[in-house]
């Protein structure tokens, strides 16, 4: 059984109706967390996330807003601090990858890539911020990727926002650290989603370990990282990707 280390927190994790981000709210709630779900719009999957949540004795809330509109970022705070007092735990999980030529990419193409991946992240920093200072404790931890490592081919929006979410989490770190709150990111390599099978030759060729990585062991750090045995990794990107040269 896990341990309780994070019995009476809450977290907030978005996008987390399916795949790593429900991975990442289930394995909270194994350590005692509270979860607020979030989803663009695909309300049964956030249910089925919920349930699994709750299945482990904890309390959930499900927050169904897109996190690329700025219209709905302040419903989708507003809503979660109604529901629990205090977002203790901050997982920015949500993100978008189309890939298109750069030459071909437009202002709302570029823009979704951005305030989905990036700009939600400081939107809902800035909102659970002032909870977590008044509290003297919180984590923020956000998803970077290979992308945050390396440019990628007709990805540049994608490139840059995650390069973007480094740049925030470094500078979160120096900010609120002296305040109990560290800010770090996560960069999955290329990990299993919607039940693909994990042992496809063209997928795993450059992975040393010989397959793709589960949601759960992405969310397995996640968790490390917010809890209270990590109290000393601040300011870090950590990678998660079976050793994939960068």
């Amino acid at each position: 059984m896990t341990e309780q280390v994070l019995a009476g927190k809450t977290a907030f994790v978005s996008g987390s109706g399916r795949n790593i981000g429900r991975a990442i709210a289930v394995q909270l709630a194994k350590m005692g967390c509270n979860v607020a779900i979030n989803g663009a719009s695909n309300r049964g999957a956030c249910e089925e996330a919920a349930r699994l949540v709750e299945a482990e004795g904890v309390k959930s809330a499900v927050v169904i807003g897109d996190m690329g509109k700025r219209s709905d970022l302040d419903r989708i705070a507003d809503e979660a601090l109604q529901h629990f007092g205090r977002i203790d735990i901050l997982v920015n999980n949500a993100a978008i990858r189309p890939h298109k030529p750069f030459l071909d990419l437009s202002d709302d193409d570029w823009n979704s890539v951005v305030d989905t991946g990036l700009t939600s992240a400081f939107l809902m920093s800035r909102a659970f911020l002032p909870g977590m200072v008044e509290g003297g404790w919180g984590r923020i931890i956000s998803m970077a990727g290979m992308k945050a490592i390396k440019g990628y081919f007709e990805g540049a929006p994608i490139s840059a926002s995650k390069h973007g979410i480094v740049g925030l989490t470094r500078a979160l770190s120096q900010e609120f650290g002296p305040k109990g709150i560290t800010a770090n990111a996560v960069s999955p390599g290329q990990t299993r989603v919607d039940g693909k099978d994990g042992k496809d030759p063209k997928r795993i060729g450059t992975i040393p370990v010989g397959s793709l990585g589960e949601p759960e062991e992405i969310a397995a750090v996640v968790a490390f990282l917010a809890s209270p045995a990590a109290r000393f990794v601040n300011g870090q990107m950590i990678g998660v990707n079976g050793g994939e040269a960068t």
